[in-house]
């Protein structure tokens, strides 16, 4: 049956329409929103997977037509997906997986195709909520209806489902998804904004005239969000996503066929079996824990369950390997949970605010730009930092953005095998590892200061050792890595893994926790921010829901740890020794515009001659006199430069720039109009800039109005900063 929906809430118009195409499927939908078509999917198997767990697999492609566009590249047609299709496919498995029933282990696809595309279109959102509307209308036992809201600030107030340029103006992105009752998932991330306030005076645009940026206030800062403040965002997401998600199902209802009787397996384990293991085992299941605490590999189980299968009971009664495993994991689970809410302790003896230690080594690698080992008790991150130029900056196309786009900042995270002692092949990174990069990118980008920032950035982490959050430690290994690149960071950024163990109305909130606490326990919540507040944030709810008062104790909670972590880097960053003679360094100057000519020389015979000789690219601004040098080294870069100010002074080699007296009057000659101002020779032979701002008190359309080359005209100095002088006239020429 055709069916039709018109949906207007959370500042957004949705039309969906099932019955139509794709009939084959156990549901399926189209979803419209302005320009924007979504087609989505679900199917699943009828016959169950013998494996015990459920094996859902979420698809997020996007289709270059879909914006107007073939395929780049030899191969003209979608291949691989995207970084953003995979992060997208992750958030929606995220979102839907919790909504099945225990028990369920039929294999089920949910396929999301962007047939057409609006250039303000929310994908992630409107992805999530296609994909729950084509679960939800199917016959696959599924009876709840996720919605996705998105928040965004600006100008200190929170907004509903923003368009990405409000989004990208503004100081946050929340996305946070969940049914009419419970939350499900949430992702945060700060975005990094520089505020520049302009004297009054100066009514110039900074980037035309360089000469006056000692003119220019320039106040970096990180947008953090406050805990608090979080908290309050994520109300409003809640009650825009009750108020979706019960209209969804409400209307939805008339389409939805009827649910399949699919067999759910039991999946607690049997009773006779789990006391037998308590009965004879709790001291090999309590030396397990103790092992199980310094690694994720988790042998003590396997080796506990061999026991039980080689007992006589187990062949009498014939106990399959899954029924004892399903006991032995059963008792493990309760044994972990008592101990914390109960005892107050948890496997590896901490309490449950406790940081595991913490040591920091930097610049530990002599041939790289920025390099950290970060370890936490049984988790080790080592992370690198290489800067690079404009041309290694990763190109990349949006399918909303009209030409290609270049990330200058890159995390790239690694987990190989080894690193919880598996013998497994290192292959391209999956869905976790792009998920980790991105998490630890999203907390350390809005720490750049990218005001001063004239690099592309690339932090690799190599995780070498893992028991619990490793994304964690790639951010503050990260931030460390950064610091040791001598790279600008407005502040350092640390991240801790929060867990939550709860039965009736007893619960406890861990810190730090390990990869048994992440596997039995109820949360896994990721904070990173700095002492100011939060920049990052990723969570998943295991249990169904969490109040608003429980998610504020963990955030404070988290905030002890995250200032605990930070004094402890903070330590480190004041230790850290700059590898200068492996850094790349970038150097501008400001020469007259006409002197250009003199750097590039006859044919660009100088220029060329400058770039074999100490190994530097140069770039040229003839309207500005702008120069830029940039190498491998800062004692390269220097050389450099102070050959070319030698060319530009003559003579070959540098002048001694005179040091001149703030305010004294003196006389100097025009050398120079250009649309900002003139630049007048000053006593000493070197230049100084008078703005167009500073030549009449009323304006004027062009210098030459009022001044002439070769004209001289009696200045002060203003500000002095080597080259760079900036002058005023000593009285009004008008």
């Amino acid at each position: 049956m055709a069916c039709r929906f018109e949906f207007e809430m959370n500042n957004r118009t949705v039309t969906v329409e099932t019955g139509k195409v794709a009939r084959q499927a156990n549901g399926a939908v189209v979803l419209r929103s302005g320009k924007t078509v979504i087609l989505a999917t679900a199917v699943m198997d009828d016959k169950p997977i013998e494996e015990h767990f459920l094996p859902l697999t979420v698809q997020y492609i996007e289709k270059s037509y879909a914006a107007g566009k073939i395929p780049g590249g030899f191969v003209k047609r979608e291949t691989k997906p995207g970084d953003f299709e995979t992060l997208t496919s992750r958030l929606i498995d995220r979102s839907l997986r919790p909504l099945f029933p225990k028990g369920f282990f039929n294999p089920v696809q949910i396929t999301v195709m962007l047939l057409s595309v609006g250039e303000e279109a929310d994908l992630q959102s409107l992805a999530l909520d296609a994909a729950s509307a084509a679960l939800f209308i199917s016959d696959i036992p599924v009876s709840q209806c996720v919605a996705g809201v998105r928040i965004g600030r600006k100008d200190g107030e929170f907004v509903i489902n923003p368009t990405l340029d409000a989004l990208e103006e503004g100081t946050l992105d929340l996305f946070v998804s969940g049914t009419k009752e419970d939350l499900l998932m949430i992702e945060m991330r700060a975005i990094g904004t520089v505020d520049v306030e302009i004297e009054p005076t100066v009514a110039v645009d900074p980037m035309m005239d360089p000469m006056l940026a000692d003119e220019i206030i320039q106040i970096p800062h990180v947008n953090e969000l406050k805990e608090e403040e979080l908290v309050e965002a994520i109300e409003l997401a809640q009650k825009a996503i009750t108020l979706a998600a019960s209209e969804y199902e409400k209307v939805y209802a008339e389409a939805a066929k009827p649910k399949k009787d699919v067999p759910l397996f039991e999946e607690k384990a049997d009773p006779s079996i789990v006391t037998y293991v308590k009965e004879f085992y709790m001291d090999e299941i309590n030396r397990a824990l103790d092992g199980m605490a310094k690694s994720e590999r988790g042998t003590e189980i396997k080796a506990i369950v061999e026991q039980v299968r080689g007992d006589e009971i187990a062949r009498t009664e014939e106990w399959t390997d899954d029924q004892i495993k399903r006991a032995v994991g059963e008792v493990k689970r309760e044994r972990v949970r008592a101990m914390i809410l109960e005892e107050g302790r948890r496997a590896d003896g901490r309490s449950p605010k406790d940081v595991r230690p913490i040591t920091i080594e930097t610049n530990l690698l002599p041939s790289v730009h920025g390099s950290c080992l970060f370890t936490r008790g049984e988790t080790q991150a080592l992370v690198t930092c290489t800067l690079g130029n404009r041309q290694d900056a990763q190109m990349f196309e949006r399918i909303t953005g009209k030409s290609a786009s270049y990330e200058e900042f890159m995390v790239h995270y690694n987990f190989p095998g080894f690193s919880v002692g598996e013998a497994s092949r290192i292959g391209p990174p999956g869905r976790r590892e792009l998920g980790h990069g991105n998490l630890a990118k999203r907390a350390l980008e809005p720490t750049l200061d990218k005001t001063e920032l004239d690099a592309i950035i690339r932090l690799v982490s190599e995780i070498l050792e893992s028991n619990g959050s490793s994304s964690m430690a790639t951010v503050c290994g990260g931030s460390l890595a950064l610091k040791a690149a001598a790279v600008p960071v407005l502040k350092l950024v640390a991240g801790v893994a929060m867990g939550l163990v709860m039965e009736d109305d007893k619960y406890a909130i861990l810190t730090d926790i390990m990869g048994l606490e992440d596997h039995d326990g109820d949360m896994d919540f990721k904070v990173a921010g700095s002492e100011d507040g939060i920049t990052a944030l990723q969570m998943d709810i295991k249990l169904g829901g969490i109040s608003l008062d429980l998610l504020k104790e963990a955030l404070e909670q988290a905030k002890e740890a995250r200032l605990h972590i930070l004094g402890i880097m903070d330590e480190a960053a004041k230790a850290i020794e700059v590898n200068e003679e492996v850094l790349p360094s970038s150097e501008v100057f400001h020469v007259s515009p006409h002197k250009i000519v003199d750097i590039i020389g006859q044919a660009g015979k100088t220029i060329r001659e400058i770039i074999e000789k100490f190994e530097v690219n140069i770039d040229l601004d003839k309207k500005q006199g702008e120069v830029k040098v940039t190498g491998p080294s800062k004692a390269k870069v220097k050389a450099a430069c102070d050959h070319i100010k030698g060319i530009v002074e003559g003579g070959g080699a540098k002048k001694e720039i005179p040091q001149f007296e703030i305010d004294k009057p003196m006389m100097g000659k025009v050398k120079k109009l250009v649309d900002f101002g003139a630049f007048v020779e000053l006593p000493g032979g070197v230049d100084g800039l008078l703005h167009i701002s500073k030549i009449s008190r009323g304006r004027i359309a062009h210098p030459s109005d009022l001044l002439h080359e070769g004209q001289e005209i009696e200045v002060v100095v203003k500000s002095q900063k080597g080259h760079k002088i900036s002058l005023e006239l000593a009285k009004p020429l008008d």
